[in-house]
């Protein structure tokens, strides 16, 4: 079917968003449009406010409204401990079990030469900075587990080093309440080779 120019336009737009397919998009456009138009200018306000009031943590380079974001600026945080992640989103992972309280760096990617992704574009030059200023005492590396991931683990782990500030590395295995044979054998793999001892 031929859409007038303007829904074409919102079609293309709202496809953009990762998920979203022609179909989903059609249905989402056609939602709002015959549903749903205070929505959509309630949309469309938000995604201008955020795209225009967002910006990047200079210390962490999470999303901020400030030039440091929450998480930063909050003094119960253990400031010596810094976990390095790959995208805001991982944050919000780790945030959400409650389990850490250090602070955050993020990459916003991972190493990737084919893909022209280098340390620059991951804002090494702020995490160098970081290290050097002596109140690092662990870094932790919760990079994916991907061969990129991987080598950005590798390189960040040797930037610590060069900076005297021990690296480890998050666990990765069998997930909980995970049964082993929908397990995939790589992390299969990984889980056995990173075992502990179990008192029983």
């Amino acid at each position: 079917m031929s859409f007038t120019p303007l829904l074409q336009r919102l079609l293309a737009a709202l496809s953009c968003l990762p998920g979203v397919g022609q179909k989903t998009a059609q249905r989402m456009a056609l939602h709002l449009l015959e549903k749903d138009r205070d929505g959509g200018r309630t949309l469309v306000e938000a995604l201008d406010e955020a795209l225009n009031g967002i910006g990047l943590c200079e210390r962490c380079r999470m999303f901020a409204e400030n030039s440091v974001c929450p998480i930063c600026a909050t003094e119960r945080r253990d400031k010596s401990i810094l976990c390095v992640v790959e995208t805001p989103a991982d944050v919000i992972a780790i945030e959400d079990s409650a389990s850490y309280s250090g602070v955050y760096f993020v990459l916003l990617g991972r190493l990737s030469p084919l893909d022209g992704i280098g340390p620059e574009e991951l804002g090494v030059e702020i995490l160098e900075h970081r290290l050097s200023g002596g109140e690092i005492r662990e870094l932790i590396l919760a990079t994916s587990a991907t061969v990129e991931g991987e080598a950005t683990a590798a390189f960040i782990a040797g930037l610590a080093h060069s900076h005297n500030v021990p690296a480890t590395r998050i666990a990765h295995g069998v997930p909980v309440g995970g049964e082993l044979e929908y397990v995939d054998s790589g992390t299969l793999s990984r889980a056995i080779g990173a075992r502990t001892s179990f008192e029983g």
